[in-house]
């Protein structure tokens, strides 16, 4: 990972830990476990998924469904219920020590390798704090998440749609889905019993991003624990990078890729540094019995905002955790807000041709790119959206489009009206050749290539729109459809003839 990401994996992986639930007279970690968030060092708070509880709540699950309901205290769950947390040390590991004693429930042979996925520069992890004991204090939930699940994944959507820690062709019961799905949008507030982390300094470990600060497209550190309490050493706070990719209110979209037992995990942005985001709520989706490959979130702020009126609600010496827990960035107790989008995300744009929509870029106040396959007929009527700075809905037509012979899929479309403070991005004159993440499909197989996928570099474009911009000719963008052999053969995924053939008769 790149520098600009070194303060955030700080962050995320100082403040990211494992829960796990167990009952009375069981082994401390039991088998119920999921990622969790350190809100403050002493006293310990910590955020973690919900689901976990789901066992132990003394009126099933079912009371994670009623009207209205945004928490549960912690006397919901069975008085057998006991809860543990594991983190890593802050302080640095000594130096030119051969080996470190990592406790855990790990192997000698899996504690001797002391790595963590995701994390860059470093050779060592630091070691394991002993689980410690935890107190539930709340369980607690964001009613506009809830709204907007089922909004864009009930009714006759839900049939499609599978959220659950398991693929939909393993042997999971109705009840232990149901209970999954009921819990999708509940997380905890634990305490960790005091003298857990005397040896850490007092106050908040995170700060909060604000919700709708975070622009889509923006990019994002997702920390995360697979498996939960399984081998810890290993899979503790796993690192994993990506963009957000959609958002509706505090339900938010990433591409980070996460595993079971991450639920519950922190989200950071990069910029301000370490700025929680979001926590997982979901970190696999199937849609028609497909992997998805997407991370379901749920935005921490309004979560933090239903935990602090909660703790006020109950007996005193709860009310004060209140104050500890993590300010908003910007608030007037927080650090000041700084812009969270990248430059590029402005200038992406929504492309609606009748039932077909897609993705544009805006190269000028009134040109739009998009693809032929979007877009496919020229002189049609189209709808562009933007989103930045403001929501704006602008008509425009399409003035070329590539033709279906033709290796590259474009489309360019002139605006009725200037695209009002959307900054256009200045072309690149070089390019470096490398892979978009997507599916490659060879049309004479029938097969396709995960991962796989062809972009248009710019400097083919360019020229072409140049002179449509200043002269309004099209010829330079006509010359598209007459791409030479060589790239017409790479763009079929096809390897050109040795020779001419030669006929048999």
């Amino acid at each position: 990972m790149g520098r600009q990401w070194v303060p955030s994996m700080k962050v995320a992986e100082q403040s990211g830990c494992v829960v796990s639930a167990s009952r009375a007279g069981q082994s401390d970690v039991g088998s119920w476990s999921c990622s969790g968030v350190i809100l403050s060092r002493n006293p310990g708070l910590v955020l973690c998924h919900g689901g976990i509880f789901t066992p132990f709540l003394r009126t099933g699950s079912a009371a994670l469904t009623q009207t209205g309901a945004t928490f549960l205290p912690g006397d919901s769950c069975s008085d057998d219920l006991r809860l543990h947390v594991q983190w890593r040390s802050t302080a640095a590991s000594p130096a030119g020590r051969a080996e470190q004693e990592l406790p855990g429930l790990c192997t000698p042979q899996c504690a001797s390798v002391g790595l963590e996925p995701g994390a860059t520069g470093r050779a060592r992890a630091q070691p394991l704090q002993p689980p410690r004991p935890a107190q539930l204090l709340l369980l607690i939930s964001c009613p506009a998440f809830r709204s907007h699940f089922a909004r864009l994944f009930g009714a006759e959507a839900a049939e499609q749609w599978h959220f659950v820690s398991s693929a939909p062709d393993d042997a999971v019961s109705e009840e232990e889905e149901e209970d999954q799905l009921r819990a999708l949008g509940w997380f905890a507030l634990l305490r960790v019993r005091s003298g857990a982390a005397a040896e850490e300094r007092r106050g908040p470990a995170v700060a909060v991003a604000p919700l709708g600060t975070v622009a889509k497209g923006a990019p994002l550190l997702a920390c995360g624990s697979p498996f939960g309490a399984f081998c810890p050493d290993i899979f503790l706070n796993t690192l994993s990078r990506g963009v957000l990719s959609n958002a509706a209110g505090p339900l938010l979209l990433t591409d980070a890729r996460c595993l079971p037992g991450t639920e519950g995990g922190g989200v950071f942005a990069a910029r301000p540094a370490g700025a929680l985001v979001a926590l997982v709520a979901a970190p696999l989706c199937w849609k028609a019995r497909e992997w998805v490959g997407l991370t379901l979130l749920c935005a921490a702020a309004p979560l933090l905002q239903v935990a602090r009126s909660a703790l006020a609600r109950l007996h005193p010496g709860s009310a004060s955790l209140a104050q500890l827990l993590p300010p908003e960035v910007g608030s007037p107790w927080g650090p000041p807000l700084r812009d969270f989008g990248p430059p590029w995300a402005a200038a992406a744009v929504l492309v609606e041709c009748g039932t077909v929509w897609g993705s544009g870029v805006a190269v000028a106040p009134r040109l739009v790119v998009t693809c032929r396959h979007v877009a496919p007929r020229e002189a049609t009527r189209v709808l562009v959206r933007s989103a930045i700075p403001k929501n704006v809905a602008i008509w425009g037509r399409v003035v070329f489009a590539t033709q279906e012979t033709s290796p590259y899929d474009i489309a360019v479309v002139s605006l009725e009206e200037d695209l009002d403070g959307v900054p256009t991005p200045v072309p690149t004159e070089h390019f470096h050749e490398g892979i978009v993440a997507s599916n490659t499909r060879d049309n004479n197989t029938g097969a396709t290539y995960p991962h796989l996928n062809f972009s248009i570099p710019v400097t083919v474009l360019q020229p072409a729109l140049k002179q449509y911009s200043q002269t309004g000719d099209l010829g330079a963008l006509r010359e598209l459809d007459h791409a030479t052999e060589p790239v017409r053969v790479v763009w079929r995924l096809q390897r050109p003839l040795p020779e001419v053939p030669r006929s048999k008769l």
